[in-house]
């Protein structure tokens, strides 16, 4: 029978000292001090592994960091995986390897690794927004915390201040993202579960606003304060060329003169730059060349049409026709986006075909069978339709009629 060593007490694991060799000093249990001569204590368990019942020694931590009530508590929950048949060191190994990597994988690391993923599949203006948003409100305030900790009360928490500026469109967009966050991370293994696929019901729902936009008998009146207003060149020819090629904003402002076929009277936009991810043509009409005309004495021998003031080597920022417009007193009663609005609601009170307006909108529908054929069979209509909006657009700005009355004779159905 082995003889039960007798506890030590917290005064002689003090006084513990090694003088010609290191010194093992028995607590019971398996439980050890080892002190080496140099004057380092280390808490050590002796134990049979559970399957290879092999002697093993598992080191606990050095004294006094660790003291001897918290080696016996160690001792114990050792002993409890050996009833299990865990052995401890391996426990100990994997805890150990969890921490460190509870340690690297951050919210903002994780969010990092989620982002190369998705930016691959939206636009470079879209993946900018997401980033810069969590930047803004998210990682200052919970960035640095493992992602493993991270509940669904810490990501409330970070969100209420933005809910306190009042823009819970702004709070919709994050919880969204942060949603995203989590399942990329569950699906990689870091996590189990997701703990932001609720909150989104811890705020209020924004209101919907319909976007604003001027109705077609408007145009005129805007063409004639666009005419006069207070802005630079540039400035003003990006919001006619966005008028007239019934392009988005980040659309817009990314043209580069690569993509322009003069011959074929043609811009037709790369996928990765488009919302729906697909290539997009557009039929320039004799006004939107004449936009082109006006641009190349500016930028011909830049990438951009409408290049950045602050750095030409990038394009004009998507808000500044909305800055420019709402400078022009517009502001409540037009944005940059709405234009394409006005474009839509003129096209179709003149009874062009639905789809053709679709196609040349860069709508899309759920039926990628039906969206292949009219992409690839409208393109005349689409040419016809838009020389149409191009003398629209004009003769809104000359004033030689009045909107209501429109330009007849050139639709097709």
């Amino acid at each position: 029978m082995a003889l039960q060593a007798k506890p030590l007490t917290n005064t002689e694991v003090k006084a513990a000292r090694a003088t010609n060799k290191d010194l093992s000093l028995h607590d019971g249990g398996g439980l050890l001090l080892f002190v080496k001569t140099s004057g380092v204590k280390t808490w050590r368990f002796r134990y049979y592994h559970p399957v290879s019942k092999k002697r093993t020694t598992v080191t606990f931590g050095n004294y006094p960091a660790l003291s001897l009530a918290e080696a016996r508590q160690k001792r114990e929950a050792a002993k409890a995986l050996l009833v299990k048949k865990i052995d401890p060191q391996e426990y100990q190994r994997t805890a150990l390897a969890s921490e460190q990597e509870a340690r690297i994988n951050t919210l903002e690391k994780v969010a990092a690794d989620w982002f190369k993923i998705k930016q691959s599949s939206i636009t470079e203006n879209y993946a900018r927004d997401i980033w810069r948003s969590l930047e803004r409100d998210i990682f200052p305030a919970i960035g640095h915390i493992g992602i493993q900790e991270i509940k669904a009360r810490t990501l409330i928490a970070a969100l209420e201040p933005v809910k306190a500026k009042g823009v819970l469109e702004t709070v919709k967009r994050l919880t969204q993202r942060l949603n995203e966050i989590m399942i990329f991370a569950v699906n990689c293994g870091v996590i189990d579960a997701n703990p932001a696929g609720g909150i989104g019901k811890a705020f209020e729902k924004p209101k919907k606003k319909n976007m604003p936009a001027l109705t077609p008998k408007e145009l005129p009146e805007f063409m004639q304060a666009l005419s006069v207003a207070s802005i630079e060149l540039q400035t003003r020819l990006l919001i006619e060329w966005q008028l007239l090629t019934v392009t988005r904003p980040s659309e817009a402002v990314g043209a580069m003169w690569s993509e322009i076929n003069y011959d074929l009277q043609e811009w037709r936009i790369p996928a990765e730059r488009m919302k729906m991810r697909r290539d997009h043509i557009i039929h320039l009409s004799s006004q939107a060349l004449a936009v082109l005309d006006a641009m190349k004495p500016i930028s011909a021998h830049r990438n951009y049409l409408f290049p950045s003031r602050k750095n030409v080597l990038q394009p004009m920022n998507s808000q500044t026709a909305n800055a420019a417009i709402k400078r022009m007193g517009y502001g409540g009663r037009l944005v940059a986006h709405g234009m394409r609005s006005i474009a839509s609601t003129a096209l179709n009170e003149q009874e062009f075909n639905p789809d053709v307006i679709e196609a040349v909108l860069a709508h899309t529908g759920k039926d990628s069978v039906r969206n292949a054929y009219n992409r690839s069979t409208y393109l005349e209509q689409r040419r016809v339709l838009m020389d149409w909006w191009g003398e629209f657009v004009e003769q809104a700005a000359t004033g030689k009629f009045t909107a209501a009355e429109g330009v007849r004779g050139l639709r097709i159905k």
